[in-house]
Formats: structure tokens, C-alpha cells, sequence
């Protein structure tokens, strides 16, 4: 570096590369500029005051002097390296890792290059490239440790997680006997627990044994040693020791479902789909009475039996396990108990459970058959309890009579109100809702929850501009938007969404949706500093399972929500566009000349005045948080210039827009019934009729009995009824290829669309179609069938 200069400019650069390296930025520029005095045109020196420019957000004289400090010296593999550092500053990983191969053309043992190349591959999944950049590492530094671990790990991602375990083997055979020292037992300890996760990944249980028995004393982590010596003793078939284990963990803590799920696993009496026979029934009820004896302050081994009893069996284990709850006065009761609703008969055996036990409370003051008095709070609790049961079972009447006795009870509890409002919700009344999730929060106005149930409701019931005064009493000071987007709030960004798109406000929905977009493309990009991090710190097991975890992250319920609105948004912008900018010039064409220029000077006027403004306000709100404790000023947030989205709806192609998520949804959320219906309904606005059929197939693949998807295939077949004869050899092929995939769909045998769908609403009556006969008092079904297949021919990608 700098070897062409002389040597006191030489000297030079290298205070150029360390002010760099120690973020003294100015002091840098003043030895970049000393230099670039005497040699204007030294391709190294330009390139490095770029990237020093580069930190200071000087971007666009920052390229301009890297390009030309790299045009001055294309030999040079500093230049190179420094265009890559520009690139990947600006998330350009591509370019960045080209940049990085023709450094290592001209001096291909550059290690500070190779590791920057590696932790690109590894972002970038290139794992082949990856695996070749680690090697190279360790052949040039072999006596480094993070060489070794790294050359492993990326064997392990490329799926060869055996040439792994050598890697790590030739490692320790590196290592002293008396290896490792104090101050690393924790980083030999975690390698070590990696090391047995390959032998078990690759099913070689018996070395995975052999090797934890045999370093047990430097194995630090005895909570994870343990979890990982149970499991391969139980794939192993040697149940008993892996029992004693899992009972040996219970003791550690007995709330943990894991443990006792395992101990059932260990003695066979678990089931995956939670059937069980009356035998193995008796063998459970013995097992947790045993365990109920050992931790009887453990919840879950209460708990867990509600899950296979049934009967007389189930009530009396569900009275003694919620009576105590209900003297106590926990709230979230019926969050624990609502997964038993999806087991048939015990919704009506609980709610059976509850009337007695509110009839004994009002009469005698006691639980059924107890003499001990409860507290007056036990009533207030059981009626919480049944007015959450009968939510949950869609009688909303009663459950509002409930939950008004319980408050007329106690009006102080602010549970009450919450409980009052979700039902309410439920019933379908958003502006009651509304008003007493604000009502709860104004009794405790400190708790964020509340405040962030009351903002949800509000934005459920379109009461926006409430909301955003009501989440912004929990943000810092300044402007709401920017700050809960900096917390990455994506449940009010999404909510906020569905609630302008119901208002017709497509730019702000887009905006919003969006927003939730970037949060992800931002969890992206935050798994790059643990590329070399974890291999440094050696938490290998945890970098490995966060690799696999950012791989299927576009999976995630938050980011199909958005995208799934984002396509909504640009579908509705297909059917109804905003006036595009060409459109608005044809317009103003029309206008006399000095009209047309009065009105330009206006609009120009109009936006610097807008953007003026906008700066100024956000000077104003960061003039006080823009300065650190150390009394330097910090870069304040660039202003958005758009911040009601109104530039996201003047596109060309909403459908192109709508594209782009789609095939993300159907990369990630493959099995999600939405994604196919959106899938649908994009596809016949672009009149793919083919990929439209395709979507319809797969909607009955995976739930043919689904509203929606009997709509899609009605409507799809409607549509294709109604089209031309073909003419061109195209349509002739796409109707020959639907005459020939449509025998396969059994719903059409031999019936016309009118017949299909009444066998539909037959099948399903007391389903789906109680809703819409509530419009035919006198059950016609042929007309209500009529109404039905003209309804799934309209109606949009909602559900029936």
C-alpha cells in the first residue's frame, strides 16, 4: 500500500489507513489531501479519501474518486478492495465480491481480502465459493483458530457436514492435551457441543455418544449437555437411560413441556395427533400422578393432563386445576385453557364445569362441595372466565351480559374492559371496541400494553388519526411515524395498512406495507456482522440455526401480511389508476401558454415550499436528540419526501408491482391458501389464464372445501365458458391443455357450474352459507343458489 510513493508520503498513507480504521475521519482527509498536493492523480490515495468521504456520507464524491483513483491504477489491489468496500457499504453484494476477485487476481494471498470475500459468500449463500475462500484462509494462516472453526462451519453449509467433523478432528489434534486454558473453556466448549451435533445430524449416534462421554469435564454448558445426551440416547432405542436423564432435567425445572413430552416419548405414550386408547389414558393419569406428588407446585404437570383425560376423568382433573386460579385471580386463565376447545366434547364439559361452579359461588359462597368461604373476587373471576368461553364460542350476547355483571362486580379491574372490548370485536362492533380499549388505557396509563391494544382496536375501527396521538404517547419525542418505523413496530404498520386500504387511501396503505417490507430486508442485512462474529466468539450452534432461520425469514406471518397487501393495493390500482404524470402534462397541453407557465412556476413553488417545510420540521425534532452524551453531533434522518405515499401509486405497471411479491409468497408461503388466491386473482387480471388454472389446482389441493377456492374454480371456469373459440395456435394449445386437465378435477364430472355449486351449498349447509341465508327468510335454495354461484363470480379475493 503506498509502496509507489515516497517515503515520507508513504508514511502518509498509512495515517490514512489508520484514521480510517479508528473512524478519525477528518484527520485522514487532511493526509489524503498532503498527499494528493505533490502526486494529484496516485490511484491508492484517491481511492482511500473515498471511502473516508464514503463515512462521511459524501457518497457521490466518494465513487467519483474511487472510479478515478481506480482508472489511475488498475493494477493496484487496494483499489480494487476499496471500490469493493464502496459496493458493499451500499449493500451492492454482487458487485462488491467482483470487486473483491480481481484484488485477489493481483495479490491472491491478501488475507484482510479473502476474509472480507468469505463473509460476502456467506451472506450471499455462494457456498461453494465460500468453502473455497475458507480453505485458501487456512492453508495461508494455519496456526489461527477462527481458520479451522471456519473451514468447518462452511463445510457444514454446503451440506457435508462429515467433511466437517474432519475438519474439527484435525483441529484437536492440534491442540495440547491440557488444552483448553480458563479463559477458553466456554469457546472449546460450545466447538466441541457443535462438533456432536454434526456426528448427530449425520446419524452417527454411537461417535456422538462415545465423544460426549469422553469430554464431558470440558463440556461447560451441563443444561445443553444433558438436553443433547437425551435425545441421542433416545434415538438410540435406550429408553430408560434417556428417561432418567429427562427426569433428572424435570427436577431442574418442572414447568418445562418439553421434559415431560419427552419423558411420554421415552415410555411410549405419546401421540403425535394427541388420540390416545383408555389404556395408555390410564398409564398417563398414573404417570403425572406420580409427577404431581414430586412437583406439586408445578403448573404443567397440572396442566397437561387436561390434554388426553376425557370424561368424568377430565372434568374433575379441569375443576381442581382452575378452582385455585379462579380464588387467586389469574387473568390469562382462559389463554390457557383455549387450546382445549379444539378437542370435541370438552368445550361443552367446561362450560357445564363453569355454570356450576358460578350457581355454587352465588349461592353458598363456596365452591361445589367445598365448606371454605372463597373471596368475593372468586365470582368476579368466574364470570371473566365464562364470558371468554362464551366469546369463544361466538354467543356474543351472552358474553357481553357476563362481562357487564363482572364489571358492575368490580368496576376497578382493567381486564374487565379488555375482555368487554375484544368481545365486542368479535361481534363485529369496532367502534365499541374502540372505546374500551381506550377506556382500559386511561385507567392505567404507564402500562405499554394497553396502550398498544387500544391503538390496534382504534386502527381496527379506522379511527387513524386517533391512534397515531395514542402510540405516540410510548415514543420518543419527535415524529411518531419515523420513530415506531425505527422500532420496527410491523403490527401497526400492518394494521395501519388494512386500515387505509379499507378507506380507499392506497398511497398511505402502500406506505405502510412497505415499510413492513424494508423491516425485513433490514433483518437481512443485520446477519452480516455475525459472520465473523460467531466464528470469533465460537457460538456456532447459535450462528448455524440463525442461518436457517434468516433462510426461511420471508416465511414469516408479518411479511406475507404485507406482501399480501401490497398486491391487494396494486391490484386496485390496476382497477382504478390514479392520473399518471403523462396524463397530467396531456392536461396541461391543453392550457394557453402563459396559463401553463404560471401554473408550472406554481407547482415548483408548491414542492420546494413543501420541502422546506418538511426539513425544517425535522431540524426542529432532532435538534435536541441529534447530539450524543459526548457532546458530538450525530447524522440526523434524511426527510421523507413522500410521506403519504403518494409517489408509490404513480406507477406504469401496478401489475408488474404485484408480481414481484407474489413470487415471493409463492417461494416462501407455498402452503398458504392466500397465496394461491392472490396467485388467481392477479393471473386473470393479466389474462395468464394458464398460471390462473394453476393457482386454481392448487387451491383444491389444499383445501377443495374452502369457500375460496370453490369461488376461484367457479369463477375461473365462468370466465373460460364465456371466451371466444380460439383462433391463433396459442389459444388453441392453452384450451387443449384445460380439456385436458379439467376430468382430474372431480368437482366437474358431468355438471354444469349452477349444479356444482349447489352441491356445494348442500354439502356445507349450517357452515358457510348460514350467513347468506339470512337474505332468503323462506330457504329458496334455487334462488339463494343462484344468488350464491353470481356472488362467487364477483366477488373479490375475500372469503365467502
Amino acid at each position: 500500500m503506498g509502496s509507489s510513493l515516497p517515503p515520507k508520503e508513504a508514511n502518509l498513507f498509512k495515517v490514512i489507513v489508520k484514521s480510517y480504521e479508528t473512524k478519525q475521519y477528518k484527520k485522514g482527509l487532511k493526509a489524503a489531501d498532503s498527499i494528493l498536493k505533490k502526486f494529484p492523480e496516485h490511484g491508492e490515495t484517491l481511492s482511500m479519501k473515498g471511502l473516508t468521504l464514503n463515512c462521511m456520507d459524501r457518497k457521490s464524491e466518494a465513487y467519483e474518486l474511487v472510479r478515478r483513483g481506480l482508472k489511475n491504477d488498475l493494477k493496484s489491489h487496494v483499489c480494487w478492495h476499496v471500490y469493493g468496500l464502496l459496493y458493499r457499504s451500499d449493500r451492492e453484494y454482487r458487485e462488491a465480491i467482483k470487486c473483491y476477485r480481481n484484488a485477489l487476481r493481483i495479490d491472491p494471498d491478501n488475507i484482510e481480502i479473502l476474509r472480507d470475500l468469505s463473509l460476502l459468500q456467506a451472506q450471499m449463500r455462494d457456498l461453494s465459493g465460500f468453502v473455497e475462500t475458507r480453505q485458501q484462509l487456512l492453508s495461508l494462516k494455519p496456526n489461527h483458530r477462527m481458520n479451522w472453526i471456519g473451514f468447518a462451519v462452511a463445510h457444514h453449509l454446503n451440506s457435508n457436514s462429515s467433511k466437517a467433523i474432519e475438519v474439527l478432528e484435525a483441529y484437536e489434534g492440534t491442540l495440547e492435551d491440557d488444552y483448553p486454558p480458563d479463559n477458553e473453556r466456554y469457546e472449546h466448549s460450545e466447538m466441541l457441543l457443535y462438533k456432536i451435533s454434526l456426528f448427530e445430524e449425520c446419524g452417527m449416534l454411537d461417535r456422538a455418544l462415545e465423544e460426549m462421554q469422553k469430554k464431558e469435564s470440558k463440556i461447560v454448558d451441563k443444561l445443553s449437555f444433558k438436553e443433547q445426551m437425551a435425545s441421542i440416547l433416545f434415538k438410540l432405542g435406550r429408553f430408560d437411560e434417556s428417561e432418567s436423564i429427562y427426569r433428572s432435567l424435570l427436577f431442574m425445572n418442572p414447568d418445562n413441556y418439553k421434559y415431560f413430552i419427552a419423558v411420554q416419548k421415552c415410555l411410549g405414550l405419546y401421540s403425535d395427533n394427541g388420540q390416545y386408547s383408555a389404556n395408555d389414558v390410564e398409564r398417563l393419569s398414573a404417570l403425572y400422578n406420580s409427577l404431581k406428588e414430586k412437583y406439586a407446585w408445578s403448573s404443567a404437570v397440572k396442566r397437561i393432563p387436561l390434554d388426553f383425560l376425557e370424561g368424568e376423568k377430565f372434568q374433575e382433573a379441569a375443576d381442581s386445576y382452575v378452582r385455585p386460579l379462579l380464588t387467586k385471580g389469574v387473568p390469562s386463565l382462559f389463554s390457557d385453557l383455549s387450546p382445549l376447545y379444539e378437542h370435541p366434547g370438552k368445550a361443552n364439559i367446561l362450560e357445564q364445569l363453569f355454570l356450576k361452579i358460578e350457581d355454587s359461588i352465588r349461592t353458598s359462597g363456596c365452591f361445589p362441595g367445598s365448606p371454605q368461604k372463597e373471596p368475593p373476587s372468586t365470582l368476579l373471576w368466574t364470570l371473566f372466565l365464562i364470558s371468554q368461553h362464551y366469546d369463544r364460542r361466538g354467543q356474543y350476547e351472552i358474553a357481553l351480559n357476563k362481562i357487564d355483571e363482572a364489571i358492575s362486580h368490580t368496576p376497578t379491574v382493567i381486564d374487565l374492559y379488555s375482555v368487554k372490548g375484544k368481545i365486542s370485536q368479535h361481534a363485529g362492533n369496532f367502534a365499541a371496541a374502540a372505546a374500551l380499549a381506550d377506556e382500559a388505557r386511561s385507567m392505567d396509563l404507564a402500562d405499554r400494553y394497553l396502550n398498544s391494544e387500544c391503538v390496534m382496536q382504534m386502527l381496527q375501527a379506522d379511527q387513524v388519526g386517533l391512534a397515531e396521538k395514542t402510540a405516540v404517547l410510548f415514543t420518543k419525542d419527535g415524529d411518531q411515524h419515523n420513530n415506531l418505523h425505527d422500532m420496527q413496530c410491523m403490527w401497526y404498520e400492518l394494521a395501519s395498512g388494512e386500515s387505509y386500504f379499507r378507506q380507499g387511501d392506497l398511497g398511505r396503505a402502500l406506505k405502510n406495507f412497505l415499510a413492513v417490507e424494508k423491516h425485513y430486508a433490514d433483518m437481512t442485512e443485520d446477519q452480516f456482522d455475525f459472520h465473523s462474529y460467531c466464528l470469533r466468539k465460537m457460538t456456532l450452534r447459535a450462528y448455524v440455526s440463525m442461518l436457517k432461520f434468516q433462510d426461511r425469514l420471508h416465511a414469516h406471518e408479518y411479511f406475507h401480511k404485507a406482501a399480501a397487501g401490497a398486491i391487494r393495493c396494486y391490484m386496485k390500482l390496476h382497477e382504478s389508476p390514479t392520473k399518471s404524470s403523462t396524463e397530467e402534462n396531456d392536461e396541461m397541453s391543453k392550457l394557453p401558454p402563459a396559463q401553463r407557465k404560471k401554473l408550472r412556476q406554481k407547482q415548483k413553488k408548491a414542492e420546494a415550499r413543501a420541502k422546506r417545510e418538511a426539513e425544517e420540521k425535522q431540524e426542529d425534532e432532532t435538534s435536541s436528540s441529534n447530539t450524543s452524551k459526548s457532546g458530538k453531533k450525530q447524522n440526523a434522518r434524511p426527510v421523507d419526501l413522500d410521506p403519504h405515499g403518494e409517489k408509490l401509486v404513480q406507477i406504469e405497471d401496478p401489475l408488474a408491482e404485484a408480481t414481484k411479491y407474489l413470487k415471493l409468497l409463492q417461494n416462501n408461503s407455498s402452503s398458504s391458501l392466500e397465496t394461491h388466491i392472490l396467485s388467481f386473482e392477479l393471473n386473470m387480471r393479466k389474462q395468464k389464464i394458464l398460471l390462473a388454472f394453476q393457482a386454481v389446482k392448487q387451491l383444491i389441493k389444499l383445501d377443495e372445501n374452502n369457500p375460496d377456492s370453490h369461488r376461484c374454480l367457479i369463477k375461473f371456469f365462468h370466465k373460460i365458458n364465456s371466451l371466444p373459440t380460439p383462433g391463433t395456435d396459442s389459444e388453441k394449445l392453452i384450451w387443449n391443455v384445460l380439456e385436458a386437465e379439467r376430468p382430474d378435477i372431480r368437482k366437474l364430472h358431468g355438471k354444469s357450474l349452477i349444479e356444482v355449486s349447489r352441491s356445494f351449498l348442500e354439502k356445507h349447509n349450517g357452515n358457510y352459507s348460514d350467513v347468506l341465508y339470512c337474505y332468503f327468510p323462506d330457504h329458496d335454495l334455487t334462488l339463494f343458489c343462484q344468488y350464491f354461484f353470481a356472488s362467487f363470480i364477483d366477488a373479490p379475493s375475500s372469503s365467502c
